[in-house]
Protein backbone atom coordinates (compact mmCIF):
# COMPACT_ATOMS: atom_id res chain seq x y z
CA UNK A 1 0.00 0.00 0.00
CA UNK A 2 1.37 3.42 -0.94
CA UNK A 3 2.14 5.91 1.82
CA UNK A 4 -0.37 8.58 2.66
CA UNK A 5 0.44 12.13 1.59
CA UNK A 6 -0.69 15.28 3.40
CA UNK A 7 -0.81 18.83 2.04
CA UNK A 8 -0.38 21.41 4.81
CA UNK A 9 -0.78 25.10 4.05
CA UNK A 10 1.48 27.39 6.05
CA UNK A 11 3.78 24.53 6.97
CA UNK A 12 7.07 26.37 7.31
CA UNK A 13 6.66 27.37 10.96
CA UNK A 14 4.38 27.30 14.00
CA UNK A 15 1.48 24.88 14.09
CA UNK A 16 1.88 23.94 10.43
CA UNK A 17 5.50 22.93 10.93
CA UNK A 18 4.65 20.96 14.05
CA UNK A 19 1.83 19.18 12.22
CA UNK A 20 4.18 18.29 9.36
CA UNK A 21 6.71 16.76 11.75
CA UNK A 22 4.07 14.88 13.72
CA UNK A 23 2.59 13.43 10.53
CA UNK A 24 6.03 12.41 9.30
CA UNK A 25 6.63 10.63 12.61
CA UNK A 26 3.49 8.61 11.88
CA UNK A 27 4.75 7.65 8.42
CA UNK A 28 2.83 10.22 6.37
CA UNK A 29 4.68 12.04 3.58
CA UNK A 30 4.20 15.81 3.49
CA UNK A 31 3.76 18.60 0.99
CA UNK A 32 3.91 21.94 2.77
CA UNK A 33 3.30 25.42 1.49
CA UNK A 34 5.03 28.63 2.44
CA UNK A 35 4.40 32.24 1.50
CA UNK A 36 7.73 34.00 2.02
CA UNK A 37 9.69 31.74 4.39
CA UNK A 38 11.39 29.56 1.77
CA UNK A 39 14.43 28.82 3.93
CA UNK A 40 12.25 27.77 6.85
CA UNK A 41 10.20 25.53 4.56
CA UNK A 42 13.36 23.92 3.19
CA UNK A 43 14.50 23.23 6.75
CA UNK A 44 11.24 21.40 7.51
CA UNK A 45 11.64 19.34 4.33
CA UNK A 46 15.21 18.45 5.34
CA UNK A 47 14.08 17.43 8.83
CA UNK A 48 11.41 15.13 7.44
CA UNK A 49 13.85 13.61 4.97
CA UNK A 50 16.30 12.94 7.81
CA UNK A 51 13.49 10.99 9.48
CA UNK A 52 13.22 8.81 6.38
CA UNK A 53 10.12 10.44 4.95
CA UNK A 54 9.51 12.34 1.76
CA UNK A 55 8.57 15.99 1.67
CA UNK A 56 8.13 18.83 -0.78
CA UNK A 57 7.72 22.58 -0.26
CA UNK A 58 5.70 24.74 -2.67
CA UNK A 59 5.13 28.50 -2.63
CA UNK A 60 1.53 29.62 -2.13
CA UNK A 61 -0.20 32.87 -1.28
CA UNK A 62 -3.18 31.39 0.57
CA UNK A 63 -5.12 34.65 0.21
CA UNK A 64 -4.77 34.98 -3.56
CA UNK A 65 -7.48 32.89 -5.18
CA UNK A 66 -6.29 33.82 -8.68
CA UNK A 67 -3.12 31.80 -8.05
CA UNK A 68 -4.84 28.56 -7.07
CA UNK A 69 -5.18 27.06 -10.55
CA UNK A 70 -1.45 27.49 -11.14
CA UNK A 71 -0.71 26.07 -7.70
CA UNK A 72 -2.85 23.03 -8.50
CA UNK A 73 -0.77 22.47 -11.65
CA UNK A 74 2.48 22.74 -9.67
CA UNK A 75 1.13 20.37 -7.06
CA UNK A 76 0.10 17.84 -9.68
CA UNK A 77 3.56 18.00 -11.25
CA UNK A 78 5.18 17.61 -7.83
CA UNK A 79 3.06 14.59 -6.97
CA UNK A 80 4.00 12.94 -10.24
CA UNK A 81 7.71 13.75 -9.94
CA UNK A 82 8.16 12.75 -6.29
CA UNK A 83 5.54 10.06 -5.75
CA UNK A 84 4.46 8.98 -9.25
CA UNK A 85 0.91 9.74 -8.18
CA UNK A 86 -1.80 12.13 -9.28
CA UNK A 87 -3.51 12.57 -5.91
CA UNK A 88 -2.91 13.07 -2.19
CA UNK A 89 -4.85 11.99 0.90
CA UNK A 90 -5.05 14.74 3.50
CA UNK A 91 -5.57 18.50 3.23
CA UNK A 92 -4.80 20.62 6.30
CA UNK A 93 -5.98 24.22 5.86
CA UNK A 94 -3.66 25.82 8.39
CA UNK A 95 -2.19 28.98 6.81
CA UNK A 96 -3.16 32.18 8.55
CA UNK A 97 -2.29 35.58 9.92
CA UNK A 98 -3.35 37.30 13.11
CA UNK A 99 -4.89 40.72 13.50
CA UNK A 100 -5.54 42.15 16.96
CA UNK A 101 -7.73 45.24 16.80
CA UNK A 102 -10.83 46.40 18.69
CA UNK A 103 -14.04 46.11 16.69
CA UNK A 104 -14.44 49.89 16.57
CA UNK A 105 -10.96 50.31 15.12
CA UNK A 106 -10.79 47.37 12.69
CA UNK A 107 -10.11 48.66 9.19
CA UNK A 108 -11.55 47.37 5.96
CA UNK A 109 -8.03 46.44 4.85
CA UNK A 110 -7.55 44.31 7.98
CA UNK A 111 -10.95 42.71 7.48
CA UNK A 112 -10.21 41.92 3.83
CA UNK A 113 -6.84 40.39 4.65
CA UNK A 114 -8.43 38.09 7.19
CA UNK A 115 -11.30 37.25 4.85
CA UNK A 116 -9.01 36.46 1.93
CA UNK A 117 -6.69 34.18 3.89
CA UNK A 118 -8.92 32.60 6.51
CA UNK A 119 -12.23 32.20 4.69
CA UNK A 120 -12.30 32.96 0.97
CA UNK A 121 -8.88 31.41 0.46
CA UNK A 122 -9.79 28.23 2.35
CA UNK A 123 -13.08 27.96 0.46
CA UNK A 124 -11.59 28.23 -3.00
CA UNK A 125 -8.29 26.45 -2.35
CA UNK A 126 -10.23 23.44 -1.06
CA UNK A 127 -12.42 23.66 -4.16
CA UNK A 128 -9.30 23.71 -6.38
CA UNK A 129 -7.85 20.71 -4.53
CA UNK A 130 -10.93 18.49 -4.85
CA UNK A 131 -9.79 16.79 -8.08
CA UNK A 132 -6.46 15.95 -6.41
CA UNK A 133 -7.76 14.62 -3.08
CA UNK A 134 -8.12 10.86 -3.13
CA UNK A 135 -11.50 9.34 -2.37
CA UNK A 136 -11.53 8.30 1.28
CA UNK A 137 -9.26 11.20 2.17
CA UNK A 138 -9.60 13.76 4.94
CA UNK A 139 -9.71 17.52 5.34
CA UNK A 140 -8.79 19.33 8.55
CA UNK A 141 -9.66 23.03 8.85
CA UNK A 142 -7.86 24.93 11.58
CA UNK A 143 -10.15 27.27 13.51
CA UNK A 144 -9.74 28.85 16.95
CA UNK A 145 -11.03 28.68 20.49
CA UNK A 146 -12.11 32.27 19.87
CA UNK A 147 -15.24 31.00 18.12
CA UNK A 148 -16.46 29.65 21.49
CA UNK A 149 -15.18 32.29 23.90
CA UNK A 150 -14.65 35.99 23.24
CA UNK A 151 -11.56 38.08 23.94
CA UNK A 152 -11.59 41.76 22.91
CA UNK A 153 -9.70 42.54 19.75
CA UNK A 154 -10.44 39.43 17.72
CA UNK A 155 -13.92 40.11 16.31
CA UNK A 156 -12.94 39.94 12.63
CA UNK A 157 -10.61 36.97 13.08
CA UNK A 158 -13.18 35.01 15.07
CA UNK A 159 -15.91 35.83 12.53
CA UNK A 160 -13.81 34.26 9.75
CA UNK A 161 -13.12 31.18 11.85
CA UNK A 162 -16.81 30.85 12.70
CA UNK A 163 -17.48 30.84 8.97
CA UNK A 164 -14.93 28.06 8.52
CA UNK A 165 -16.67 25.97 11.15
CA UNK A 166 -19.96 26.30 9.29
CA UNK A 167 -18.26 25.52 5.99
CA UNK A 168 -16.72 22.39 7.50
CA UNK A 169 -20.14 20.87 8.14
CA UNK A 170 -21.22 21.55 4.57
CA UNK A 171 -18.02 20.06 3.18
CA UNK A 172 -18.57 16.95 5.29
CA UNK A 173 -22.10 16.66 3.92
CA UNK A 174 -21.25 17.25 0.27
CA UNK A 175 -18.00 15.25 0.18
CA UNK A 176 -19.44 12.32 2.08
CA UNK A 177 -20.29 10.40 -1.11
CA UNK A 178 -16.55 10.35 -1.88
CA UNK A 179 -15.75 9.03 1.59
CA UNK A 180 -13.96 12.26 2.55
CA UNK A 181 -14.29 13.23 6.22
CA UNK A 182 -13.95 16.90 7.18
CA UNK A 183 -13.29 18.19 10.69
CA UNK A 184 -12.20 21.31 12.55
CA UNK A 185 -9.37 21.59 15.06
CA UNK A 186 -9.72 24.71 17.21
CA UNK A 187 -6.56 25.58 19.15
CA UNK A 188 -6.66 27.73 22.24
CA UNK A 189 -3.93 30.22 23.10
CA UNK A 190 -0.59 28.97 21.76
CA UNK A 191 2.94 30.28 22.24
CA UNK A 192 4.05 31.00 18.66
CA UNK A 193 4.96 34.08 16.61
CA UNK A 194 1.35 34.17 15.37
CA UNK A 195 -0.22 37.61 15.69
CA UNK A 196 3.12 39.16 16.53
CA UNK A 197 3.80 36.62 19.27
CA UNK A 198 1.45 38.26 21.79
CA UNK A 199 0.69 35.08 23.73
CA UNK A 200 4.35 34.07 23.79
CA UNK A 201 5.94 37.44 24.53
CA UNK A 202 3.40 39.34 26.66
CA UNK A 203 4.00 37.94 30.16
CA UNK A 204 0.85 39.51 31.60
CA UNK A 205 -1.36 38.11 28.85
CA UNK A 206 0.33 34.73 29.07
CA UNK A 207 -0.25 34.56 32.81
CA UNK A 208 -3.89 35.61 32.48
CA UNK A 209 -4.61 32.98 29.84
CA UNK A 210 -2.80 30.31 31.87
CA UNK A 211 -4.93 31.21 34.90
CA UNK A 212 -8.08 30.69 32.80
CA UNK A 213 -6.96 27.28 31.50
CA UNK A 214 -7.77 24.12 33.43
CA UNK A 215 -4.34 22.60 32.82
CA UNK A 216 -2.66 25.74 34.14
CA UNK A 217 -0.65 26.97 31.15
CA UNK A 218 -1.05 28.19 27.60
CA UNK A 219 -0.40 25.82 24.75
CA UNK A 220 2.71 25.15 22.67
CA UNK A 221 2.83 23.86 19.07
CA UNK A 222 3.47 20.31 20.31
CA UNK A 223 -0.01 20.41 21.85
CA UNK A 224 -1.66 20.88 18.45
CA UNK A 225 0.32 19.08 15.76
CA UNK A 226 -0.27 15.74 17.41
CA UNK A 227 -4.02 16.34 17.59
CA UNK A 228 -4.21 16.97 13.85
CA UNK A 229 -1.96 14.02 13.07
CA UNK A 230 -4.07 11.78 15.30
CA UNK A 231 -7.32 12.81 13.62
CA UNK A 232 -5.84 11.76 10.29
CA UNK A 233 -5.06 8.24 11.49
CA UNK A 234 -7.23 5.32 10.43
CA UNK A 235 -8.49 4.79 13.99
CA UNK A 236 -10.35 8.12 13.73
CA UNK A 237 -11.93 7.55 10.32
CA UNK A 238 -15.48 7.71 11.77
CA UNK A 239 -15.05 11.21 13.21
CA UNK A 240 -16.70 13.59 10.76
CA UNK A 241 -18.12 17.15 10.77
CA UNK A 242 -16.82 17.73 14.31
CA UNK A 243 -15.15 20.64 16.05
CA UNK A 244 -12.30 19.41 18.22
CA UNK A 245 -11.06 22.12 20.57
CA UNK A 246 -7.48 21.69 21.78
CA UNK A 247 -7.16 24.40 24.40
CA UNK A 248 -6.26 22.65 27.63
CA UNK A 249 -9.71 23.63 28.89
CA UNK A 250 -9.87 27.41 28.46
CA UNK A 251 -12.67 29.43 30.04
CA UNK A 252 -14.69 26.50 31.31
Amino acid sequence: MSKKIALITGGSRGLGKNTAIKLAEKGVDVILTYHRQQADAAAVVAEIEQMGGRALALQLDAGNCASFADFASQLKAGLQAHWQRSDFNFLVNNAGVGVHAPFAETTEAQFDELMNIHFKGVFFLTQAMLPLIADGGRIINVSSGLTRFALPGYSAYAAMKSGIEGLTRYLAKELGPRGIAVNVVAPGAIETDFGGGRVRDNAQLNAFLASQTSLGRVGVPDDIGGVIASLLQEDNRWINAQRIEASGGMFL
